[in-house]
């Protein structure tokens, strides 16, 4: 079946724009004009990926973004934060509410449809074969999404969970700020690796001391601790 995809602006003719757009690669849409509206249609059926305008009437993105993490059966929905704010200081805003994405307007159509299929492919898991990594108090369930500390769930976006993954993986290897943007955010990035940067940040909080495990190497960009990792 088609992904879903709910768009959320209180501009008609984004709403226009993008209905179109993504209809054009194959996804079903449905619109909101507000955060309120956006809950409401959610509640009614989840979708696969939520575009978020930042700055609407009645209960704008930031606030919408804040309870949709929030709740545990919306927590895991991907977001694409869309605003008319193009400062690094808004990404970094965006970023730290828990989405997935920023994209600032104005904006290429074609480019934000890339972007979704790319944060999409990054959440579409439930098809691959079981598999875990370990290390020390850190587990991994590739195939469930899932991570744990000392036994504790900790809960991380997709982008997050991708991003530590890959540095896992590639354990003892540095990995460039503009490779991780390739491989984890899936597109040509440039010019915003401070997005990087906020994730690495955030990770580095949710996995408490397991975060020391990332280290930066100056001037380059992160590696992950050279150690034996046990894979099952």
């Amino acid at each position: 079946m088609p992904q879903r995809i709910l768009i959320v602006d209180d501009e008609k003719d984004i709403r226009e724009l993008l209905t179109f757009q993504l209809q054009q690669h194959g996804f079903t849409t449905v619109t909101a004009t507000n955060g309120e509206d956006a809950l409401e249609k959610i509640e009614e059926k989840a979708p696969d990926l939520i575009i978020l305008d930042l700055m609407m009437p009645k209960m704008d993105g930031a606030e919408a973004c804040r309870v949709l993490k929030r709740e545990e059966k919306t927590r895991r929905i991907p977001i694409i934060m869309l605003t008319a704010k193009g400062e690094e200081i808004d990404r970094v805003v965006g970023f730290e509410l828990g989405a997935d994405d920023y994209v600032a307007k104005p904006f290429s159509p074609r480019e934000l449809a890339l972007r979704v299929k790319a944060v999409l492919k990054r959440v579409t898991t439930a098809d691959e074969p079981a598999e875990f990594l370990t290390f020390k108090d850190l587990h991994i369930d590739l195939s469930r999404h899932r991570v744990r500390v000392a036994g504790k769930a900790v809960e991380l976006t997709s982008t997050e969970f991708k991003l530590l993954t890959t540095l896992l993986q590639r354990r003892g290897r540095v990995q460039t700020r503009d490779h991780l943007l390739e491989t984890v955010w899936g597109y040509d990035y440039i010019g915003f690796t401070r997005t990087v940067d906020t994730h690495i940040r955030r990770l580095r909080a949710k996995l408490g001391t397991s975060g020391d495990c990332i280290e930066t190497v100056r001037g380059v960009g992160y590696r992950f601790v050279d150690e034996d990792v046990n894979e099952e």
